[in-house]
C-alpha cells in the first residue's frame, strides 16, 4: 500500500476514535451530548495527529510503558497547546479550556490531560498493531477508492467549516472558554439553513424553465 494512503487513512481512522473517546468524556462530565471538534463530521483530527506522532516516533518504546507514558504525555501535551494557539488566533475562539483546572497552563493544557495522553498512548500501542493488520489487507484497488472518497470529503470539510467560522462573530466570550457546543449549534443552524435555499432553488427551478419557455 502506499505510504501516503496508509498515514491518511491511519489519521482518519484515530481522528475518529478520538472523535467518539471526546463524545464519551465530555457527555459524562457533561451530561449531555456535545459534538467535539472543529469540523462537522464526526473526528477530530487532533487525535489523528497525536497518533500518528506515537506510531512513527515512539514505536521503538511499545516493549517500556513507563516510558512510552512519559514520551507520548509530552508529545500530545506540547501538540494540544500548539494547535489550541493557532486556533485561537485564527479564529478568536477556543475548542477547549481548562481554565477551571488545577495545574493548567494559559488554560490550553493541564496535567490531567497530560495523563490521559500517557495512558492513550499506552492503550495506542497495544491496539495499532490489529489495526495495522486491518489497513495493510485492504486490497489496493479499494483502499485507493476509500483514500480518494475520504479524502474529497475531509478537504470539503475543512474548507466548508473555515468558511464559515471565520465570517462568524465571536462573542467576546469566545476566548475565554470552551467554545465548541456554541460554534458547533451555530455552524450547524447556517448549513441548514443553506440545505433548506438548495432545496427550494431545486425545487424552483423546473417551474423558472417551464415558465421560460412558455414566454417563448
Amino acid at each position: 500500500m502506499n505510504n501516503l494512503i496508509y498515514y491518511f487513512l491511519l489519521f482518519i481512522l484515530y481522528s475518529i476514535i478520538g472523535w467518539c473517546i471526546e463524545i464519551i468524556w465530555v457527555g459524562i462530565n457533561k451530561k449531555e451530548l456535545v459534538n467535539r471538534g472543529f469540523l462537522i463530521g464526526p473526528y477530530c483530527p487532533i487525535y489523528g495527529i497525536g497518533s500518528l506522532l506515537i506510531i512513527i516516533l515512539l514505536k521503538d518504546y511499545y516493549n517500556n510503558p513507563l516510558l512510552l507514558f512519559i514520551l507520548a504525555a509530552l508529545i500530545c501535551t506540547v501538540l494540544e497547546y500548539i494547535i489550541s494557539y493557532i486556533m485561537e488566533k485564527l479564529f478568536r475562539a477556543r475548542w477547549w479550556d481548562y481554565s477551571h483546572l488545577s495545574f493548567n497552563v494559559n488554560g490550553r493544557i493541564y496535567l490531567g490531560n497530560s495523563a490521559l495522553f500517557g495512558i492513550c498512548g499506552i492503550a495506542l500501542s497495544l491496539i495499532h498493531p490489529y489495526v495495522n493488520e486491518l489497513i495493510l489487507n485492504v486490497p489496493s484497488n479499494i483502499s485507493y477508492i476509500i483514500f480518494a472518497t475520504l479524502l474529497i470529503v475531509f478537504v470539503f470539510d475543512v474548507l466548508t467549516s473555515v468558511k464559515i467560522v471565520s465570517k462568524l462573530e465571536m462573542a467576546a466570550e469566545a476566548v475565554k472558554k470552551d467554545y465548541t457546543g456554541e460554534l458547533k449549534e451555530i455552524v450547524g443552524s447556517i448549513l441548514k439553513e443553506k440545505s433548506k435555499l438548495l432545496k427550494r432553488l431545486a425545487l424552483a427551478y423546473p417551474k423558472m424553465v417551464i415558465k421560460k419557455k412558455k414566454s417563448h
